[in-house]
């Protein structure tokens, strides 16, 4: 049993069973990972995966406990590394952030810059993607920290640490006839225009859709995007109005031609968090990044609940 191996039946899993794309996350040849799985379960006399013909259809129930098992193993390999990197020597190293671009761009730059003159050795990476993504990297070892919207969604896997709430906002350039609406903004004179926001896969999204849904009140959604600075570009040009988070908005920068109209009383707010795996061994300058993110949070109540939350897990049993 080689660790290359559980790491290639993770990573199947991981990826709905899609082979092709766990060849391609990994960097190596799809006929390479399907022979070191077959290797495996030859070794341990039983099959991890269902199979029709030469495609994987599921995960058999022992499978289920074996890829349980192969994660912490995983998990605990990379925490050997780190508590090594650290005894040798804990002001160098990699912190690998992965995030929204909206956050790397408006919300974290001061907590980076921060952080940066305070471990000048530390390298630093930050990884974009939507939630799914995000937590996916956290899932593969890929990021240390994950800075992210709150899902319903969130694997049991991972620690959520919420630290601030944000509204929505409409945006739209200065001469648009939406600025001459009835204050306060309501839904009904939103859903005469067409309406530039978020994608389904980023987490304000569904606060917008339940929110019409709920007014009986259907919506011309003209152009999605990922981010909001994509939105931005948009709204400017005249192809809608923007909803959009309140922190992306920069009045004094390149927005300050935009009207910006608060949407809070029209959308339930979202809460930014810091997530983890609740697995990992976390070396100190993760503690002090996140705490420069969450300075009422002291370095040592951040390990506290992480470590708090670490034991409550439950373990599955193995069948």
């Amino acid at each position: 049993m080689k660790l290359q191996q559980l790491r290639y039946i993770c990573e199947v899993a991981r990826r709905g069973l899609n082979v092709t794309t766990a060849a391609e996350r990994l960097f190596t040849a799809q006929s390479g990972i399907s022979t070191q799985i077959r290797l495996l379960e030859e070794e341990l006399s039983l099959q991890i995966f269902e199979r029709h013909g030469k495609r994987l259809t599921g995960v058999t129930s022992a499978g289920e406990s074996i890829i349980t098992m192969a994660e912490r193993i995983l998990t605990e390999t990379e925490n050997i590394r780190q508590v090594a990197q650290q005894a040798n020597d804990d002001t160098r190293g990699t912190l690998s952030i992965a995030t929204t671009h909206t956050q790397a761009y408006h919300a974290l730059p001061d907590a980076i810059a921060q952080f940066s003159e305070a471990y000048p050795d530390v390298k630093l990476r930050i990884h974009q993607g939507d939630a799914r993504q995000i937590y996916d990297m956290l899932l593969s070892r890929t990021a240390d920290v994950a800075i992210t919207t709150v899902t319903k969604n969130m694997p049991a896997e991972l620690v959520m640490l919420p630290y601030k709430e944000w509204n929505l906002a409409v945006i739209t350039p200065a001469n648009h006839p939406i600025n001459d609406a009835p204050t306060p903004l309501t839904l009904e004179s939103l859903a005469q225009y067409p309406l530039i926001t978020y994608d389904h896969a980023v987490s304000g999204r569904s606060s917008i859709n339940e929110a019409f849904t709920d007014a009986g009140l259907l919506t011309n959604i003209a152009l999605t995007a990922l981010d909001s600075d994509i939105i931005k570009k948009y709204v400017k040009l005249g192809l809608g109005v923007g909803l959009i988070a309140e922190t992306a908005i920069e009045e004094d920068g390149e927005d300050r031609n935009l009207s910006v109209i608060s949407a809070g009383h029209l959308f339930r707010p979202s809460t930014s968090c810091i997530c983890v795996h609740r697995g990992r061994h976390l070396r100190n300058f993760v503690y002090a990044f996140i705490t420069r993110i969450t300075p009422q949070l002291t370095e040592e109540a951040v390990e506290g609940i992480l470590r708090w939350e670490s034991n409550k897990a439950e373990i599955k049993p193995v069948d």
